[in-house]
């Protein structure tokens, strides 16, 4: 019998040493790689619960920082958790709140008990270390929880990157104690070291040891070129557990879901399919679309002749324009079902290249017909 939580690594790709494994959890089996959508404030933007299932979105990832601020962790819990607040019933994971507390600047103060910043809502005092990251998780009921880590900025000096790396396991120590694991939740450690891959590499080694369910892969896809994101990762992986599923956080343009992929990762999310889609921009099978444009006027053809998704079968590029430039929030929704069922299916053909070994040839293919860039 497969254990609640349960990683199983079903295929490595024989061209490029991609892997192809299977993620179980309480609400549901995950296939890996896999993207998951970003629901900030146990909503992805514009779209409802239903429509993300039609787009074939297998998880959500929810923020522990927001939800703490508004509406409270309490009163999530007193609704009976986060599926049931949002009615999502399949596996949601929570970040820990870090990322969004150390990206306030000067509205926060590290310690080693953790983190004091003010509410960027009302400018209350609050304090968030890893006792309370966990606790607030916990009451929120996500499948995965991630621990409460440090994230260095780009650039970051060496001293610098070095002591928020051992902070960060020195925090995940606190999470585990604090970390309830009675078979409903998961939790994942976060590799940091900014861009010193010997940083990178002593953090992987080191949480290795602690046999977490998973792990994740942070403080990359911080404004670096994303060539010095590809290199950091080749020089990582290689000694991130192998039968531990590998998340990179915060990564999401299609290109570097690919070059993630190919290097071994198996979990992405990122706001920027939702972000982009709200501004106007489209994937499409031809690059990148941006359906505002006046050329797209009178352009009675999909976003994507190529896709079937709800907003391709059913509309065109003039329509969408049109509801654009009236500021109808339609708009909106149907640019964000297209672009969060692009990724998945891209996601889901690159699970079948993995299984065929042919990854590399799609996506060579892939390339070909899209571009690498400007996304």
């Amino acid at each position: 019998m497969t254990k609640p939580f349960a990683f199983e690594l079903l295929h490595v790709c024989k061209q490029t040493g991609a892997r192809r494994g299977r993620l179980h959890t309480p609400h549901g089996v995950i296939e890996t790689p896999v993207f998951m959508p970003v629901g900030t404030q146990a909503s992805v933007k514009t779209m409802s619960p239903e429509e993300l299932k039609d787009c074939g979105a297998q998880i959500i990832l929810s923020n522990t920082y927001h939800l703490h601020l508004r509406p409270g962790e309490a009163l999530v819990e007193r609704a009976g958790g986060l599926h049931r607040f949002m009615h999502w019933n399949r596996p949601i994971l929570t970040d820990s709140g870090g990322f969004q507390v150390f990206s306030l600047a000067d509205l926060r103060k590290v310690e080693e008990r953790g983190v004091e910043f003010r509410s960027h809502l009302d400018g209350s005092k609050r304090f968030i270390g890893p006792e309370e990251s966990i606790a607030i998780q916990q009451a929120l009921g996500s499948d995965i929880m991630m621990q409460f880590d440090e994230c260095s900025p780009y650039p970051c000096d060496y001293d610098r990157a070095k002591g928020a790396m051992h902070r960060t396991i020195r925090w995940l120590e606190r999470c585990m104690k604090a970390w309830n694991d009675d078979g409903r939740q998961a939790l994942f450690g976060i590799v940091q070291g900014a861009f010193y891959a010997d940083l990178r590499v002593e953090c992987a080694r080191e949480m290795a040891k602690l046999d977490l369910p998973g792990f994740g892969i942070g403080g990359l896809s911080v404004g670096e070129p994303k060539e010095v994101m590809y290199e950091m990762l080749e020089k990582l992986m290689p000694w991130m557990p192998e039968q531990k599923p590998r998340y990179l956080m915060g990564v999401g343009s299609p290109d570097c879901l690919i070059e993630g992929v190919l290097r071994g990762v198996d979990m992405f999310d990122c706001v920027l399919a939702t972000r982009v889609a709200r501004n106007g921009t489209v994937f499409t099978h031809d690059g990148r679309l941006v359906v505002r444009n006046a050329k797209y006027a009178e352009d009675f053809t999909p976003l994507d002749p190529d896709c079937d998704c709800y907003a391709c079968r059913n509309y065109t590029r003039a329509y969408i324009r049109h509801l654009f430039k009236a500021g109808e929030i339609l708009a909106l929704r149907l640019n964000s079902i297209h672009n969060i069922y692009f990724l998945t299916k891209m996601m889901e053909e690159m699970r079948a290249a993995i299984e065929q070994d042919a990854l590399l040839d799609w996506a060579n293919a892939f390339y070909a017909r899209h571009g690498r860039g400007n996304w």
